[in-house]
Order: structure tokens, then C-alpha cells, then sequence
């Protein structure tokens, strides 16, 4: 008798799966072809990419409009970790949904170290600078110590994940990630027995993020979020360094963030420069300005809504579609019984 094979939820036919010419921006159709990173355009070299634009000292793309090649709000980015993208799919993570337009994920970000206008954010982000940059890690682990991030990366396994993003807000997009485990970063750094929470916080430079130091801003800026220990292990927590086949521009939190696809998206921390590992559970950011609207969990509910808005139904960013929130925004089979 033949045997039945029932695929698991997350599984896709390939006629349903989004074609990777949807989403693959220039840099990366050139890359795949071959084309990108040979001697004769330079970029192994450190010159601009082939449209002619250069690099500054620290490697960061030109954020000019350049000829011929991307938008400046799509290459706001860091080069140096360029040779490691695309990063190869994991296919054990696909979408029920087309992924959204990098255009459109690029320029509608919540990121309000820079503006509280996510139409803006990216226009906004061109003094930050995000090489060097380190991280510091403290608290309860065999490794603390301050560890320069692009070398940090290297060591990582690299790959590119396909996750769903919710606001709060109840807007909503999907994405292809490319990052590594949080569980990896622990082993890495040998997180102790006694470690119940992990607590991330990012950077403070008011000189470089016109809302950390503007008159009128009342957040307690560091921003800082943290999660349970077994949270942090579950397969899906991963610490993002690239988004659709190339690095992080700038307005996705760049060189390094924290993406839980499960909860809201205020609990992925951005340009994180210190992560902690501690026994007590921590305050978080909204959590202490809004205690009764922002809880620790803030895992996506369509039936529960802390904040004054139903979070039943979520806009799709780019195309104005609504649709049903997912309980746990459709990860119920890696997180729920995390929280049985």
C-alpha cells in the first residue's frame, strides 16, 4: 500500500510559492548571474557597485541617486559583509502571502530614534553611522566580552528566512530575512544554567538620531526590549543582518537586530548594541511607558487588544488589502506551547 504523506502546515505547493523574481532587487539578480562581485567591476575591491557609485571609508554605500542602479533608500547600507549575500533559503520557512515590494518595506518603518513618521525614516537615517560597531555582551555567560560585529557575523550561520512581520499598528508586510539564530550567538557565547531572561538594548547617539535628542522627545531612550530564555532558544528568534539578498539598510536597524515573527514588531530591537543575560525579568520600553497597553508577551492575538484598536484584521502594506490576524501571526506550531 503506498504510503500518504501529509505535509506539514507550513509547506507550500511549488505552483502557490512566491517566484524570486518578485522580490530580487539589482544587486542581488546580478549576484546570482555571476555578474556581481567579479575583479571588473570593483567591488571586490572596495569601488561602487556598476552603476558608478563609490564608498565612503567605512564601506558604506553611497547614499547618492547615482545612474542606472537602485534607489539611495534601497542601498543604505553597509558593503563590507557584501560578499556573504544572498545567503542560501532555508526552506523549511515559507509565506501564504506574496512578499512585499522592497521598495515599499523600505520606506515604511517604525524607528523612532529618527522620526515618528514612518514615511520618513529613511530619509532620515543618513548621518547614523553603523561601521564600526560593537556589541557588548554581559550578564550570565562563559564569554562576555565586547565583539566587534561584522567579524561576529562571519562566524554566524548565515541564511535567508521568509517571515511575516506584524505591527501593532495592525499593519503588516512580509519579508526575506537574512540572519542567524539567536541560539546560535548564545552557544556562541555560552549562555550559564541560571540565565532566565535576555535583554537587548540599542544604541544612544542623539547626534545621529534627531529623536533621541530633540526637544519635545520624552522616551526613555536607550531603547530596550528582552525575552524569556525559552523564547530566545525556539528555532524561529533570529538575529537579523540582511534583508531581500543584500545587508541591512540603515531603517531596518542596521548592522543588527533581534526578529521575532510571532509577537509585534516593537519586541524585534533594532541596532542593538549590548545584550545581557539575566536572571530577573527586565522592564521593557513600551512596557514602561504604557504598562497597561504593552505587555511583556506581546504576542500577536486577534482576540486580545491591550491597545485602544482591534488587532482582529491587519493591512497589508503596499497593496491596502485587510486580512485575518493569525494567532501567533500563523507560528503557532514552533511557539505555541511555549505559552500552554
Amino acid at each position: 500500500m503506498p504510503s500518504i504523506i501529509i505535509p506539514p502546515g507550513w509547506r507550500l505547493p511549488d505552483r502557490e510559492a512566491t517566484p524570486e523574481p518578485v522580490y530580487f532587487n539589482r544587486r542581488r539578480f546580478l549576484k546570482q548571474l555571476g555578474i556581481l562581485g567579479l575583479g571588473a567591476l570593483g567591488v571586490a575591491a572596495g569601488c561602487g557597485p556598476a552603476s558608478g557609485r563609490g564608498e565612503g571609508a567605512s564601506g558604506a554605500a553611497d547614499t547618492g541617486a547615482g545612474t542606472g542602479g537602485l534607489p539611495s533608500k534601497l542601498e543604505n547600507y553597509d558593503t563590507s559583509t557584501l560578499d556573504l549575500y544572498p545567503a542560501k533559503r532555508n526552506p523549511e520557512f515559507t509565506l501564504h502571502r506574496a512578499l512585499t515590494d522592497e521598495e515599499v518595506a523600505a520606506t515604511y518603518n517604525n524607528f523612532y530614534e529618527f522620526t515618528e513618521k514612518k514615511d520618513m525614516v529613511w530619509e532620515l537615517v543618513g548621518k547614523f553611522e553603523v561601521n564600526p560597531w560593537s556589541i557588548e555582551v554581559a550578564g550570565l555567560c562563559d564569554k562576555p566580552g565586547t565583539y566587534d560585529v561584522y567579524d561576529l557575523v562571519r562566524k554566524m550561520p548565515l541564511e535567508e528566512r521568509l517571515y511575516r512581520h506584524r505591527c501593532v499598528e495592525a499593519w503588516a508586510m512580509a519579508v526575506p530575512w537574512t540572519g542567524f539564530p539567536l541560539s546560535a550567538l548564545m552557544n556562541h557565547v555560552g549562555v550559564k544554567d541560571e540565565a532566565r531572561f535576555i535583554r537587548f538594548i540599542s544604541f544612544l547617539r542623539p547626534d545621529q538620531a534627531p529623536n533621541q535628542g530633540g526637544a519635545g522627545t520624552n522616551y526613555p531612550w536607550p531603547y530596550f526590549e528582552a525575552l524569556r530564555m525559552d523564547e530566545a532558544m525556539n528555532e524561529l528568534a533570529f538575529m537579523g543582518t540582511g534583508i531581500y539578498g543584500h545587508p541591512l539598510p540603515k531603517q531596518h536597524g542596521a548592522p543588527l537586530r533581534l526578529i521575532t515573527p510571532w509577537k509585534y514588531g516593537y519586541k524585534s530591537a533594532k541596532s542593538i548594541v549590548r545584550i545581557e543575560f539575566v536572571t530577573e525579568q527586565p522592564d521593557t520600553f513600551w512596557h514602561k511607558l504604557y504598562p497597561a497597553q504593552y505587555g511583556f508577551l506581546s504576542n500577536v492575538d486577534p482576540d486580545h487588544a491591550t491597545v485602544p484598536w482591534s488587532q482582529a484584521t491587519e493591512r497589508l502594506i503596499g497593496t491596502g488589502n485587510h486580512v485575518p490576524t493569525r494567532l501567533y501571526n500563523g507560528y503557532g506550531e514552533w511557539v505555541a506551547k511555549l505559552y500552554a
